[in-house]
């Protein structure tokens, strides 16, 4: 039997395994058996799984982060995924009370912590680092249809899509032919989004290598800094996603703010996939 000890979170419903593995071995897990963890239907069930390495406080890092997408493939960055992130962390007394500072394959990334009287983390604030903004009008055709959109990067692709209605998108049958495009030969992210009034952006997400999740923070951040950059959106942002909302705040980086909620520890048999003690 091996044993796996996993944390499973969800910020704004996009939820999260993630694995403490300080003094374990701390390369990700072989791609199938994240998937296998990660499918809705034969494991517990994530849009990502994420490996929490030790870092170098020496050198100001309090800890890695290595994320897997819901496919197993690897991933740059996901900003409720470093939040849950961030949970865990500090339950396991990693950072400081107020702070965690994380080493990611996008760069070191901060997480501010908000507690309650009980001193739980129940939100978390994450300075994201610059938005890279890239081509502008892009278009790509679906079945008919035309999206316009322009591309940036948060440490991974995105392009960020203006539409009338984000809740009229099919975004499970356009959202896959988008991120396969020949525009995209590393693929990308897709953000479906509408900006009324100003402060607030209402949006939808197809995720490269998991499919349309409830939020994307990411996204968010890409979304708000095209939007601002079209003139059609204010620098604070209040981003409503099917799973709750997020705020964003611009300026020479990105902050990205909400709220982190444990839903249960889980021992898995990784052999076999079989959970063998659950706690909420």
């Amino acid at each position: 039997m091996t044993l796996l000890h996993l944390a499973k979170l969800h910020a704004t419903g996009n939820d999260f395994l993630v694995r403490l593995a300080l003094d374990d071995d701390t390369r990700p897990l072989a791609p199938a058996t994240a998937a296998r963890l990660c499918d809705r239907h034969r494991g517990i069930g994530a849009d990502g799984l994420i490996t929490i390495g030790p870092g170098d406080p020496g050198k100001g890092a309090d800890c890695t982060m290595t994320l897997q997408n819901a496919d197993g493939g690897e991933a740059e960055m996901s900003g409720n995924g470093i939040r849950c992130l961030a949970w865990v962390a500090a339950r396991a007394g990693i950072g400081t009370a107020a702070e965690i500072v994380v080493d990611t394959a996008a760069g070191r990334r901060a997480v501010a912590l908000s507690r309650n009287a009980s001193g739980d983390v129940i939100a978390a604030d994450v300075d994201m680092g610059p938005v890279t903004l890239g081509e502008e009008d892009v278009c790509v055709t679906v079945d008919g249809v035309e999206y316009w959109g322009d591309t940036a990067n948060v440490g991974n692709p995105h392009l960020v899509c203006f539409v009338i209605d984000p809740d009229r998108v099919p975004v499970a049958q356009h959202g896959p032919r988008i991120e396969l495009d020949a525009h995209f030969p590393d693929r990308t992210n897709v953000e479906f989004v509408r900006v009324h009034p100003p402060e607030v952006m209402y949006m939808r997400v197809w995720e490269r290598g998991v499919g349309e999740t409830l939020s994307c923070g990411t996204g968010a951040c890409a979304a708000a800094a095209v939007a601002h950059n079209r003139g059609v959106a204010d620098e604070r942002l209040r981003v409503r996603v099917p799973g709750g909302e997020l705020a964003v705040t611009l300026g020479e980086t990105v902050r990205l703010g909400g709220p982190v909620v444990h839903v249960f520890d889980v021992d898995i048999d990784v052999a076999v996939d079989r959970p063998v003690k659950q706690t909420s």
